[in-house]
């Protein structure tokens, strides 16, 4: 087999350990050899060479590709997982790698748990993490249950990162080897059952070692580019897909400074996050920032930067993969933890408290960067590779 030609920007390889790779993801695996493990391939090259890496080990590997969405200009898209050409290419692979493959129709789930829900949260003036609420919904509960179905003891994703077995024998979620690419601020919702059927063979790669075992390999995704934007937003332009979705967010409203005055107008809610600056169109003789939204009354209000620090959150739809029983347990004792309140943002410290039965996190300094509706990921700080868990913000509390 032919790798692709080089894309732009050309990926980075590096030499492959082949043998090191393998014995990594039968260590991953942590099963007898020969076991069934099914393959969660997307099409990329993540999932692909775990696919083949865990073939390679021994267990009898079943690909299984999931079939989300429809849009005619993703299938010309590259970067979009779970289209057209993705499914070919998982297929290919598997073909080449001799084992089983299934391609499910997971449209009208997807459909439901995941873009709804997206265009649902920015009318309601939130800003949603689409690939968390996939993650959580039909990849990490509707698939493990085929997975099971299957027959199979584990079910293994290209996700970067790591799975561990603790003191106390329960699994726990680690960091990958590889900071930059760490994916665990998108698995907090993995429930410990979960945690328990999963397996990430990819924890102790590199990204360029990755592509450098898919080219050792022979497989064609080798050179594949990355995954880019949301998945299923032909060419990133996700309020045009909102505005079909919800044209109610297209009702105009005004833009007030939280002083009160009225600054001017705006043609839709759902074109404002917090924290943005540009777009704004008012001049006030001082950089304004969007502070809230107040989707009931269609306003979104602006004020200094300063006004963006954040002292404390609450959580919602929370997971708990700490010692402690649960999270609230966790909460009353005011534990400290890392809260990580965007993917792009590193942990803060903060702590734990429970008031009136809901979860807040209280920082230690003021944070940027909070809106409801984003994941707030919870570390712990004597061991900062360990992930505790999370939730979705839902409401936050200013410092000034």
């Amino acid at each position: 087999m032919t790798l692709l030609e080089p894309t732009c920007p050309v990926p980075t390889f590096a030499p492959a350990d082949m043998d090191g790779a393998i014995a990594a993801a039968r260590a991953a695996g942590g099963l007898p050899v020969g076991a069934r493990v099914v393959a969660a391939m997307s099409g990329g090259v993540d999932s692909t060479v775990v696919a083949a890496l865990l073939h390679k080990a021994g267990y009898d590997v079943v690909g299984v590709t999931l079939q989300l969405y429809d849009h005619g200009a993703a299938l010309k898209k590259k970067g979009a997982c779970c289209a057209g050409q993705d499914i070919h290419d998982a297929r290919l692979a598997a073909e080449s790698l001799g084992i089983p493959h299934y391609v499910l129709d997971y449209e009208s789930r997807f459909r439901d748990a995941v873009i709804d829900q997206f265009a649902d949260a920015y009318l309601a003036g939130q800003t949603p993490v689409p690939c968390i609420r996939c993650n959580q919904t039909v990849k990490f509960r509707d698939l493990l249950d085929v997975a099971r179905d299957l027959g199979a003891e584990a079910m293994a994703t290209g996700h970067y990162v790591r799975r561990a077995v603790g003191p106390d024998g329960r699994a726990q979620m680690r960091k990958a080897v590889d900071h930059s690419r760490d994916q665990s601020y998108f698995l907090f919702a993995t429930t410990p059952a979960q945690l328990d059927f999963l397996r990430f063979p990819l924890a102790d790669l590199e990204k360029p070692q990755v592509r450098g075992v898919a080219a050792e390999l022979g497989l064609k995704i080798a050179a594949k580019p990355d995954s880019q934007d949301i998945c299923f937003v032909p060419n990133g332009d996700y309020r045009t897909l909102i505005d079909k979705l919800r044209p109610q967010g297209r009702e105009a409203g005004e833009i007030v400074h939280m002083d009160g005055r009225v600054l001017g107008t705006h043609s839709g809610i759902t074109d404002y996050t917090i924290g943005q600056r540009r777009g704004l169109n008012v001049a006030v003789g001082e950089p304004l920032f969007v502070t809230k939204l107040d989707p009931e009354h269609r306003r979104v209000i602006v004020g200094p930067r300063e006004a963006l620090l954040t002292a404390a959150l609450t959580l919602d739809e929370s997971n708990w993969l700490g010692d402690q029983p649960t999270l609230e347990v966790a909460a009353e004792a005011g534990a400290p933890v890392l809260a990580r309140v965007r993917s792009t943002r590193p942990p803060s410290l903060a702590r734990l408290a429970l008031v009136d039965g809901v979860v807040s996190v209280v920082f230690a300094e003021g944070e940027e960067g909070v809106a409801p509706g984003q994941a707030c990921a919870l570390y712990d700080p004597a061991d900062p590779d360990r992930l505790l868990g999370g939730g979705f913000i839902q409401t936050t509390t200013a410092v000034v």
